[in-house]
């Protein structure tokens, strides 16, 4: 999802988070500025739907939990709000307060790719989720089909790479022991094809 800068008045989590409990729209605050989250097209949305589909069923009969985009997520280490597309943990979950709209503790991340926010999913939001010392496993999927990539981390600051083009192809998911394959994630989303030049 795109970012598009609210205003600049400075906000405290606390507010932040008393505004953004009554808004009728997402916003994301970094470094004490909001930012309010641009809409997901049809692509967007369906392979999210489905990711969250894959993933709830698997997880069913454990202790494990996967939430869509409405699931807010805090960077501790810097004080971030956000709202990743796909979120999923084990064991015991931990929360911002009573209100359990925001988890602390997530293990694994996926965002969806746009346009608008592939660079700042690739870099910077990376970043601020491996302060979270929960978080060990990214997975980035285009929305053209085919392509996932994945990152695990193996040690603090060292990461395996993963990438993914075939529909047949399987995602292992180590952090909740889960498998996605490809044909899966992108169930009915049609690949577009160039349109032959006459």
């Amino acid at each position: 999802m795109g970012l598009a800068q609210k205003n600049s008045k400075f906000y405290t989590p606390a507010e932040y988070l008393e505004l953004e409990r009554q808004a009728d729209v997402r916003h994301e605050l970094l470094d004490g500025e909001i930012y309010e989250m641009a809409g997901a097209n049809k692509r967007h949305n369906r392979i999210s739907v489905n990711v969250v589909r894959l993933l709830d069923t698997q997880l069913l009969e454990r202790e494990c939990s996967v939430y869509g985009s409405d699931m807010r997520v805090k960077i501790a280490a810097t004080g971030k709000y956000t709202y990743p597309d796909v979120v999923a943990v084990c064991g015991e979950e931990f929360f911002e307060d009573e209100t359990e709209d925001t988890l602390l503790n997530p293990m694994l991340i996926i965002e969806v790719l746009s346009k608008s926010t592939e660079g700042y999913d690739r870099g910077g939001k990376f970043e601020y989720y491996q302060t979270i010392e929960s978080f060990n496993e990214y997975v980035l999927i285009a929305q053209e089909p085919f392509r996932v990539e994945q990152f695990v981390r193996k040690e603090r600051n060292v990461w395996t790479y993963f990438e993914f083009r075939q529909p047949d192809d399987i995602v292992k998911l180590h952090s909740v022991n889960c498998e996605l394959v490809l044909q899966d994630i992108y169930h009915k989303i049609q690949q577009k094809f160039p349109k032959e030049v006459i």
